[in-house]
């Protein structure tokens, strides 16, 4: 059976400066998939590549069977593919409600949309509770809630998550974790790229470890967590 998403010998440079070394791995229907690594490692540059906002210099990337490299951004999520990006990257002065419609730019089934802004405030009541207010009035961790629902309002197969708990609080990170795994049990696919390796690769199917452009380990979520050259690197154990 074919993965949903195929990544196979990506390489991305700026310039001279090659970020991404040939890395390779797939994301199946219904799994999470986290990159766990330093900053520097490539894993945004990754989501970036695949979302169509930067352009590969070698290799393929697949989705659903396709090679993306012929698509738009806009055109890669018709094709159902979803990124909150680092930094959130929300519209300040808009209200929470109308940066949730952004999401479906490209739905026009009008019931549909009402539904999915229905199930956005189910998955994070404070949104609802808050719709009619600027964006921007919003804490950080409440703007990746927003964030995260926009996303999730172009119905996509597969949601990419590009550091979701960066500068929360513990609290508010563990409020983001919980919603992951939420949706995750719901069925939705996704890519995971988290600084928190301890919550990633307890939340993820499979991981893979990326440093300077290069993917060094790979391995279940479970068996990741548990490597003890990972815990040494990644969790902070001696």
């Amino acid at each position: 059976m074919t993965a949903l998403l195929e990544v196979e010998d990506l390489r991305v440079s700026y310039g001279k400066i090659e970020a991404v070394k040939g890395i390779s791995f797939t994301v199946d229907t219904g799994e999470v998939v986290t990159l766990i690594g330093t900053n520097g490692a490539g894993k945004t540059t990754t989501l970036r590549t695949i979302s169509g906002l930067l352009k590969p210099t070698a290799g393929q990337i697949r989705f659903g069977g396709k090679p993306l490299r012929r698509y738009r951004p806009d055109q890669i999520v018709a094709l159902g593919l979803a990124h909150s990006p680092e930094g959130r990257h929300i519209f300040p002065s808009m209200t929470i409600e109308d940066n949730l419609r952004l999401g479906a730019y490209l739905r026009n089934d009008r019931a549909g949309i009402e539904a999915d802004i229905r199930k956005a405030y189910d998955l994070f009541p404070i949104l609802g509770e808050r719709r009619r207010q600027a964006a921007g009035t919003l804490s950080g961790g409440e703007q990746q809630m927003l964030a995260m629902g926009r996303a999730l309002m172009s119905q996509p197969r597969l949601l990419m998550l590009d550091e979701p708990s960066m500068g929360l609080s513990p609290i508010m990170m563990q409020k983001i974790m919980s919603t992951i795994a939420e949706l995750k049990a719901q069925g939705t696919t996704i890519l995971l790229v988290e600084q928190n390796a301890q919550a990633a690769l307890s939340l993820a199917d499979q991981g893979h470890v990326m440093e300077t452009g290069n993917v060094v380990l790979s391995g279940s979520g479970s068996n990741l967590l548990h490597d003890e050259s990972v815990r040494k690197a990644y969790l902070g154990e001696d």
